[in-house]
């Protein structure tokens, strides 16, 4: 066998991609293609994904990373949280304003607000001591040997050049006030011939790369030789580069040389050289998101990849120790608190949300004309929307007292007609364990538009009873609602369940449900009519599984790697229920997440960025 079939099996096989459930070739467009294999003819253009690319993509861009605890995300990008939003407990931290806060992420929430007033030290604020940094022995201001001074000591220290590298030049420079970063690590920097550094010590720094001031990072001492140890850098400055073919202009204006994108390496600064890859190169790992990140940060017990798989399979797994921390062997001292590990801790104390996981999980069933019959439990955000006599609609229980469905299944003026049953597996042989519900308030997107169906979604507010403050409703478990649209993928598998018509219009009386297959491009098949940002199509190859008249509002469900299930779309329309090449449209919930989390209350629907 050559090579290129052994990587291009091994590939398969991790994918999972090659052979469907039936050992049989995966034929069909939809399916998404394994991300680009590195060989030594692969080009850098190959790796980046250049539609991605004009969406202009940094670290506050939270549809592709996590906010920091300080931030809050709006629309898809991090803004400031005031710091009353930040979690009571913490460590008292010191600004460089001299002012005191009772925890790390008050200060930098205040600093989100407040650019110049940095974290200065970990503890009270004492009248003396100030963090300093400043390059020497270089030609211009912009470049040097990095020279620091620490809060609780007297001299200067110089930076040792072993724990240093772009992520703490960034850092660094930044801290000086270079707005883009730096440039390299390396220079011609001019030393004078009495310099001499003998049996003496430098400090060590590491940074995660989120820091503004390079206090933040973590010091350690260690010993040192000569001057061929120390670190130096030179920051970056609007006449350092000239673009050439060879640069990637990051979305900051820097430029940087292609060949350092899609590595794991925050190189541009607002890491945009890492967040619209098809492939990463070096000791890099892809997330699903199309993100780049070193393979030192899977298993290290933070979930990196917004889609959670660097956190997958890590049972027994080697976790490194922070470098530069106490217990290092190279190191004498421990010199400065560990910022990073407080902002982890951090992150531990936002609320957690119990949305999309079922103790039930349904067999795979496959090729089955409308779909599998459902059993109690399979489904418990599963609703149906009955007006008058009839089930009309389905919809989506997502927490608290609400449940989504399409804007044209209702409409405000019959509120007092609809009637909202929960647990509903059978209509003509009830089940025990249904509740039936009346509506309190429906709230439609103020855009809908019944003729192209855009902004098809809605919301229903169930009545309280009387004696409650809230909705008790204990047969049901919410399906989360995914905040970012990179959750998931054309070609990954999803589930849509309801209780509409069969093919050829005849009636169905109990729950079903099928997999199907996220698509692409459905453009082609509703040239003019499909609209991708507020769109999702679905569907299988043969057109088997489909969803259907008295369908609509109802599911369409995708699982992440750890199981946890998201309303990925809200069956909207389609023609021809149950033929090839015409796949459901969906109303894709992530485009909407912030109008629901307006409505509903964002700490109901999201654990993430409040």
């Amino acid at each position: 066998m050559k090579l290129a079939q052994v990587i291009l099996l091994l590939s398969c096989v991790y994918l999972s991609l090659c052979m469907d459930e039936d050992q049989k070739p995966l034929q069909w467009e939809g399916i998404k293609k394994p991300e680009v294999t590195l060989t030594s003819e692969t080009s850098q253009e190959d790796l980046v994904d250049q539609k991605c690319l004009t969406e202009k993509h940094t670290h506050l861009s939270c549809h592709k990373v996590f906010c920091q605890p300080w931030q809050r995300c709006i629309e898809g990008k991090c803004i400031c949280k005031l710091p009353y939003h930040c979690p009571k407990n913490g460590t008292t931290v010191c600004s460089t304003n001299g002012k005191s806060f009772p925890t790390y992420c008050q200060l930098k929430s205040f600093e989100c607000l407040r650019p110049e007033a940095k974290f200065l030290n970990s503890g009270a604020c004492t009248a003396t001591g100030q963090f300093n940094i400043s390059l020497k022995y270089g030609s211009r201001d912009s470049e040097g040997i990095v020279e620091v001074k620490l809060v609780d000591q007297d001299k200067k220290m110089f930076v040792c050049n072993n724990s240093w590298g772009i992520t703490q030049a960034n850092v660094a420079c930044l801290n000086l006030g270079f707005q883009q970063g730096a440039l390299d690590t390396q220079g011609s920097f001019h030393l004078p011939e009495d310099l001499h550094i003998n049996s003496t010590e430098c400090l060590q720094v590491h940074c995660r790369g989120f820091e503004s001031s390079l206090a933040e990072c973590t010091f350690t001492k260690k010993k040192i030789k000569s001057h061929q140890g120390l670190a130096g850098v030179v920051c970056y400055t609007q006449d350092a580069v000239s673009p050439t073919s060879d640069s990637f202009q990051c979305v900051n204006g820097k430029l940087i040389p292609k060949k350092k994108t899609c590595n794991g390496v925050n190189d541009c600064g607002d890491q945009s050289d890492e967040l619209c890859c098809k492939g990463c190169q070096g000791r890099s790992f892809l997330c699903k998101s199309g993100v780049c990140i070193l393979n030192k940060h899977k298993c290290n017990g933070e979930v990196d990849c917004i889609t959670g798989e660097d956190e997958v399979g890590c049972e027994g797994a080697y976790r490194p120790k922070l470098k530069g921390l106490r217990g290092a062997q190279e190191s004498t001292e421990n010199r400065t608190a560990n910022m990073d590990a407080e902002r982890k801790r951090i992150k531990s104390l936002f609320p957690q949300l119990a949305c999309g996981v079922k103790n039930k999980v349904p067999s795979r069933r496959k090729r089955v004309i409308g779909g599998k019959a459902a059993q109690v439990g399979d489904f418990p955000w599963q609703v149906a929307i009955r007006e008058d006599e009839k089930f009309s609609c389905g919809g989506i229980y997502i927490g608290g007292c609400w449940v989504l469905t399409a804007a044209h299944c209702v409409r405000v003026s019959k509120i007092h007609r609809y009637q909202i049953w929960i647990s509903l597996i059978d209509w003509i042989n009830p089940n025990s364990e249904i509740k039936v519900h009346t509506a309190n308030r429906i709230i439609i997107h103020e855009n809908y538009n019944g003729g192209n169906f855009q902004n098809d979604i809605a919301l229903i507010e169930l009545k309280k009873l009387k004696t409650q403050t809230n909705c008790v409703l204990p047969t049901t478990v919410p399906a989360c609602v995914p905040w970012s649209p990179y959750l998931f993928h054309p070609g990954d598998k999803c589930i849509v369940s309801g209780l509409g018509r069969e093919r050829d219009n005849q009636k169905a009386f109990s729950l079903k449900w099928g997999e199907v297959h996220l698509i692409g491009n459905c453009s082609k098949f509703y040239p003019g009519r499909f609209f991708e940002k507020e769109m999702e199509c679905a569907g299988t190859s043969d057109g088997s599984i489909d969803a259907c008249k008295g369908d609509s509002g109802g599911p369409l469900v995708c699982q992440d790697v750890k199981n946890v299930t998201y309303i990925w779309g809200i069956v909207s329309w389609g023609e021809n229920c149950g033929k090839p090449d015409s796949p459901g449209v969906y109303t894709k919930v992530a485009n909407y997440f912030d109008w629901i989390s307006q409505h509903v209350g964002r700490s109901l629907i999201s654990q993430y960025n409040v």
